[in-house]
Parts: structure tokens; C-alpha cells; sequence
């Protein structure tokens, strides 16, 4: 059997070797290091797999999320409403500007952030909302936009995790996660579904005056070289990056689908164990399955985990600690909050090996592993 891993990116690489290495030497023959043609192509294929008006390419999903807070004028103080689970990324940036992260329960099935938390959350300094599409599952996007309209709030959505995901409205109509808010941001971390060989992110948009904004803040605040309008960063998608992508985003589908199909072994292996809740999925949003994630009724988790590990089988516990009692929120004396959904998932869920070259040997091996502890 091949050695388990949690993404395995190697292999995946080797399945397409052959039109990677032409992308990636077609850009060094032609020295367009930076913003070269690769990256325009990618921009525009991208644009149109989301089927959104602007997309903006930059260097990882954490600038994507800070320029769009930049694009959006918020001032230090103002309140933008988070989940308390998740990666710390989407409520770093939030300090980092000097914002006031407000952080909110989420739901105990989907994971995903709690459109009734954020209601009950808004206050006069409220001026975004940053919804996470978690583990590759859709939050509530249609409660959460009525509650924005509402209130006349801002809404990012942190789609990192969830590139790919549709989302069903109650109209019929479907659309790509992280084009349904004001701003959607995502990440092409090498891990993620549509994975670089590096750092890479993008923002989307269909909004064409923010569009313009990001576009130049991404670019030191300049439209015209060297007369800066506006204060900016530093954050562009190389183009050996995105000759890559581009050969990826054509197999996104598929790879999205091969994640699906280990998620459905997963489920008919761990169906009907009392121990064990396997991710659900909400009338409203598709799955693509960034993480397959369990969460664990009455078992010792970290116990589970050593196991695993000492039969070889990796295994992740995102996130172990949530936003809210982070160190570096400290400040902001949040230990008060009552949390009781997140609390008790950061106790409870842990997360399989799930990528797109897994076999049945490996999954069998893996799940049988995983009953045997329960079991015992």
C-alpha cells in the first residue's frame, strides 16, 4: 500500500507532470516573471469558472481578506463579525487594520457560522460580516445577505476552503460561493482544492468601482507607475504560479468530485456508529470537502489521533483553539463569550486524510483502523 498522507500533492503533480512542466517552462522561456501572460490567462479562466465580473489575483488568501477590508474604507473600531471557528487568518486581519473582531457561534451541523449569532451580534459599529465556508461547506448565504441588506453591512466571504462549492438558493438559482457577498476572497495554498505550487489568492468581486480599488491596492495604491493614489501592499500572483493553476483550475471539477467520492467511503464505512457524526450537508450548499471531519461522541480524541498515527495514519485537529481565546486577542477580554457549539467542536472533531489520489486499499485500511479504536 502507498504511504497515507493527509494531501498529497506529489502525486497528484505526477499525474499531470507532463503539461505542468510545459506551463511552468513556457514562462521561464518568456521572463514574464511577474504579471506575465500566465497570470492574465488565469485571471480570465477563473473569472469565468466563478462566473463573477472582476477577479483579482494576489499573493495568498491573507491579503485577499486585507485588501478587501482595505477596499471596503473600514476604520479602526469598527466591529466585523466572525466565527470564533476557524483558521486564524480571516480574524487576523481583522486586528491587524485595527478592526474590532466580534466573534459568533456557529451552526452544530453545517460548522459554518450562525446567521441568528450574527443577527443577535449587530451593534450601531457594526460594518462587515465575514462568513467561512468551512471544511468546503456553504454558510447560510441567503439568511446572512437579507440580514446585510438589513443593516446595510458589508459582507467578505472567506471561501479558502470551499473553492468550487454551489450554493442553492431558495429561488432556484445557483451560485459559486464567494461570489454572493460584496467581496469573496480565496487561497491557493498548495493543501487547498485548487492548490499552487506556493502562496497564491484571489478576490472577486462584481462590483466594479471596488474591483478598481483592490486592483490597486494590491499594486502599492498606483494605477499609473510610480503615483501612488491610494496607501496599498505588495501582493501579486506570479506567473509560474499561475501557468499552474491554470492547468489545475481545468481539473478542479474533477478533483472536487474525487474528494466527494472518498467522503461518500468515509460515510457508508462510519454509518450508524453511535461514536461518530459524519459531516452533514445542507439542502443549500454542495460539499467539496477541503477536510472530511469528524466529529467524536464520548471517545478520547487525542488518544485516537496517537493511534492513528502509530499505524501510520495521519490525521489533523482544525482548530484546537478557537479565535476567541487565541493569545493574541487578548486585548480585547473575550474569555467571557458563551460558545457552547464551539467549545464543544474544538474538543470533538478531527479531521482524515482526504486528497484526490486516494484508492479503496488505502480507505479500507484507514476506516478499518478508525472502528477498530472505537470499538474496543
Amino acid at each position: 500500500m502507498r504511504s497515507i498522507q493527509m494531501v498529497d500533492t506529489k502525486s497528484q503533480y505526477l499525474a499531470i507532470k507532463p503539461a505542468i512542466d510545459a506551463a511552468i517552462h513556457e514562462v521561464l522561456d518568456s521572463a514574464a516573471y511577474i504579471n506575465g501572460k500566465a497570470v492574465q490567462e488565469f485571471t480570465l479562466a477563473l473569472g469565468n469558472y466563478m462566473k463573477v465580473k472582476y477577479t483579482i489575483p494576489c499573493a495568498n488568501g491573507t491579503d485577499a481578506l486585507q485588501i478587501a477590508m482595505m477596499a471596503l474604507g473600514l476604520q479602526p473600531g469598527d466591529e466585523v463579525i466572525t466565527p470564533s471557528f476557524t483558521y486564524i487568518a480571516t480574524t487576523e486581519v481583522v486586528a491587524l487594520l485595527k478592526l474590532t473582531p466580534v466573534f459568533v457561534e456557529v451552526d452544530p451541523q453545517t460548522f459554518c457560522i450562525s446567521a441568528e449569532a450574527i443577527r443577535n451580534a449587530i451593534t450601531p459599529r457594526t460594518k462587515a460580516i465575514v462568513p467561512v465556508h468551512l471544511y468546503g461547506h456553504a454558510a447560510p448565504m441567503e439568511a446572512i445577505m437579507q440580514i446585510a441588506q438589513e443593516f446595510n453591512l458589508y459582507v467578505i466571504e472567506d471561501n479558502a476552503q470551499a473553492i468550487g462549492c454551489d450554493y442553492h438558493f431558495s429561488d432556484g438559482t445557483t451560485q459559486k460561493t464567494g461570489t454572493i457577498g460584496t467581496i469573496g476572497t480565496t487561497s491557493f495554498y498548495p493543501s487547498k482544492n485548487l492548490g499552487a505550487y506556493g502562496d497564491g489568492g484571489a478576490i472577486f468581486t462584481n462590483d466594479e468601482m471596488l474591483a478598481h480599488k483592490m486592483r490597486m491596492i494590491a499594486n502599492h495604491g498606483q494605477q499609473k507607475r510610480y503615483y501612488h493614489e491610494l496607501v496599498g501592499c505588495n501582493s501579486r500572483l506570479d506567473s509560474i504560479q499561475a501557468a499552474i493553476l491554470n492547468i489545475k483550475l481545468a481539473k478542479l471539477d474533477e478533483y472536487n468530485r474525487a474528494r466527494q467520492a472518498v467522503a461518500a467511503f468515509y460515510n457508508q464505512q462510519f454509518a450508524g456508529h453511535s461514536k461518530i457524526v459524519t459531516p452533514f450537508v445542507a439542502d443549500y450548499s454542495s460539499h467539496v470537502y477541503h477536510q472530511y471531519t469528524l466529529q467524536l461522541n464520548g471517545v478520547d480524541r487525542d488518544a485516537l489521533a496517537q493511534y492513528l498515527g502509530g499505524v501510520n495514519i495521519p490525521s489533523m485537529i482544525y482548530y484546537p483553539v478557537p479565535g476567541h481565546l487565541q493569545p493574541m486577542f487578548a486585548s480585547f477580554k473575550l474569555e467571557h463569550l458563551d460558545m457552547p457549539v464551539t467549545d464543544a467542536l474544538t474538543n470533538s472533531v478531527i479531521s482524515l486524510p482526504i486528497h484526490t489520489e486516494m484508492d479503496e486499499e488505502q480507505l479500507n485500511y484507514i476506516c478499518s483502523h478508525v472502528l477498530n479504536f472505537l470499538n474496543q
